[in-house]
């Protein structure tokens, strides 16, 4: 049996077929109201946002990577607040930033 940093057995966390193993930080979200649609720091620079995220533990909006201030990211860096969620409706796109990759 092989063991990760906390102890748990890796073979127990892995996905089937050699996928990635599940997240749990997205077994441990509360349920939560997203914010207004807008990246208030972007707003208070003048800037423009291409994608807006949500945070998924307390419901903050901010501007994704993919906007010049990336504001989704320094509120993961100062919260610890893991996985956010991409604000358009119709999508499911979730992302950890602690596992870096889709969830």
């Amino acid at each position: 049996m092989t063991l990760d940093a906390e102890g748990m057995n890796v073979a127990a966390r892995v996905g089937l077929n050699g996928q990635a193993p599940r997240c749990d930080h997205i077994d441990l979200l509360p349920a939560v109201e997203p914010g207004l649609p807008e990246c208030k720091e972007c707003l208070a620079l003048g800037q423009a946002w291409t994608l807006l995220l949500v945070c998924l533990t307390c419901g903050w909006v901010a501007c994704s990577d993919d906007s010049p201030g990336g504001h989704a990211r320094e509120h993961y860096r100062e919260t610890d607040h893991p996985v956010v969620a991409a604000l358009a409706p119709e999508t499911a796109w979730r992302w950890c930033y602690v596992h870096g990759r889709i969830v």
